[in-house]
């Protein structure tokens, strides 16, 4: 079964103009089949704040006001994305850029109110607004545009943290959730790694120390550092992502330094 790579990168890494050219350099270098999935957060907030909209993070995910749904619209699916699809192409890289919506490649729900762990520990119920949760994705109709047919160039699919309801509505779905979904879909055609990269050398046992990287994680240690305080905030939506596909048949998952997009180090996710 053919390779492929889904990296996942984070948006303090698209977002910055010399961490993103050393991305960029790394990726189209990347031998095999590969797609990038990317975030865009502090864009969005950034815009936001100019605009006059208020930001709102809860345990790492976004909560998404129907203004704000326009500036992640906007800045996720058109700055951002077109933004690294023609630094792609400056490479030689024929890439393109999609959201869940386009070919219908992911489709997903608006959020129910759920009770959510705040920070200080007690549980609140919490409306993210218009977050979509995954119902689907047509792993089928990506492969179509990644493996070449006669006469057609290969495709490298760029894909934003954006899906859609099947009827007629954008959603906001968390990148790490988009880039987990991406390589569950692939894995009927493709012996699938999936590799989340930002701007840390992996998982960190103390987040100051960047030689402390924690080389394996399973999901007894898992557990264990999340009690432990160790692992919060937006690493626990990226873990939760990590084990979700491997149990779904994704062969190998790593989380590591935007530089080494090749997982050569970082922390391995082990079921």
């Amino acid at each position: 079964m053919d390779k492929i790579n889904v990296i996942k990168v984070g948006g303090a890494v698209v977002e910055d103009a010399t961490s993103l050219k050393q991305l960029i350099n790394q990726f189209a270098t990347m031998p095999g089949y590969k797609v990038l999935v990317h975030g865009g957060g502090r864009s969005a907030t950034r815009i936001a704040a100019q605009l006059g909209i208020e930001s709102q993070m809860i345990g790492g995910r976004r909560v998404t006001d129907e203004s704000m749904l326009q500036v992640v619209t906007m800045v996720y699916g058109g700055l951002v994305n077109k933004r690294i699809v023609a630094a792609l192409q400056a490479e030689g890289v024929n890439a393109v850029g999609l959201t869940g919506a386009d070919m219908d490649i992911i489709r997903s729900h608006k959020r129910e109110p759920k009770m959510v762990t705040m920070d200080d520990g007690t549980q609140q119920m919490v409306d993210f607004g218009f977050v979509g949760d995954v119902d689907s994705a047509n792993g089928k109709r990506l492969t179509a545009l990644i493996k070449p047919i006669e006469g057609v160039e290969a495709v490298v699919p760029v894909v934003a943290p954006l899906t859609h309801d099947g009827k007629g509505n954008i959603l906001n779905t968390n990148a790490d959730t988009m880039a987990s979904t991406v390589a569950k879909a692939l894995v009927e055609d493709f012996d699938v790694t999936l590799t989340f990269c930002f701007e840390k050398p992996g998982v960190m046992a103390n987040a100051d120390d960047d030689d402390s990287v924690i080389p394996t994680i399973n999901t007894e240690s898992y557990a264990q550092l999340k009690q432990d305080g160790i692992v919060s905030g937006g690493m626990i939506p990226k873990l939760d992502n990590a084990f979700d596909s491997l149990n779904e048949g994704v062969k190998r998952v790593v989380i590591t330094h935007f530089t080494d997009i090749e997982a050569k180090r970082g922390t391995i996710i082990e079921k």
